[in-house]
């Protein structure tokens, strides 16, 4: 993969910088990344492609001249739903509206050979060597415990990752870390992205989907010690560790 000297940087976060090649998206990866996470992220992206999910596709895995791997995607021409909503106070909870039932609405999509939440929790609360094996195993087992579901979800699904396009229409970016699994669960990362910045933001969030997806309250935050030692294992360098470490503290040991 050559980058354009005309390549405009979108964004630049730990192990990668995001590139406006004009009618493309360029991910480039440095040397910390696995390239098996580069090529899964392009076979997750391109079988929520194939699920009909308003998104970008996937065009090209390689290397790049200069070094590391880079993920080559199609453009959505458009603005985020989180600047949007930042330009616009006033218009947070109608855009709310729209972001849920697109939330909602990718929920209704099975993917069958997506990797699956659950294994996939499972293994990052295991590995994380911030919490005692009392904690680890409290977790699993409430992980356990939960109700099984096969629905597409998004993984990180926040305002970041919603693109609006000229004429209304949204479309979904950042597949990185799809699975199929239970809304529930991807409701409470959502939940916790929002919780991060703004507390209100979090709970109208979070009433608005329960209310439309009809999904009790209670189970999406029976989920939410589980999801905050799931993005604790990311290790993100802007990573709130006290908060999120103070969601893996508040569920009963029983």
């Amino acid at each position: 993969m050559q980058l354009s000297d005309t390549k405009t940087l979108i964004v630049e976060r730990g192990n990668k910088k995001v590139y406006d090649l004009g009618d493309q998206i360029a991910k480039v990866f440095n040397e910390t990344k696995p390239v098996s996470d580069i090529f899964n992220e392009a076979l997750n992206l391109a079988r929520i492609n194939e699920c009909g999910i308003a998104s970008p596709r996937v065009l090209e895995v390689s290397e790049v001249q200069g070094g590391g791997w880079g993920l080559l995607t199609e453009k959505v021409p458009g603005r985020t739903l989180a600047e949007l909503m930042e330009e616009d106070p006033s218009k947070f909870y109608e855009y709310l509206e729209r972001f849920v039932d697109l939330q909602i609405d990718v929920h209704t999509h099975r993917s069958p050979l997506l990797p699956r939440q659950r294994d996939k929790y499972a293994r990052m609360i295991d590995g994380l060597d911030t919490l005692n094996a009392t904690q680890r195993y409290n977790l699993l087992e409430r992980l356990d415990g939960m109700k099984r579901h096969r629905r597409v979800c998004h993984g990180d699904f926040n305002p970041t990752n919603v693109i609006v396009g000229a004429d209304g229409e949204l479309a979904i970016c950042d597949w990185a870390h799809a699975t199929q699994g239970s809304p529930a669960a991807d409701a409470a990362m959502t939940y916790l992205l929002f919780a991060l910045t703004d507390t209100q933001q979090a709970d109208a969030y979070l009433e608005l989907f329960c209310e439309r997806a009809d999904e009790p309250m209670q189970v999406v935050r029976q989920w939410l010690p589980i999801i905050a030692a799931s993005e604790l294992a990311r290790k993100r360098p802007d990573q709130d560790a006290e908060f999120l470490m103070s969601w893996i503290d508040v569920f009963d040991y029983q």
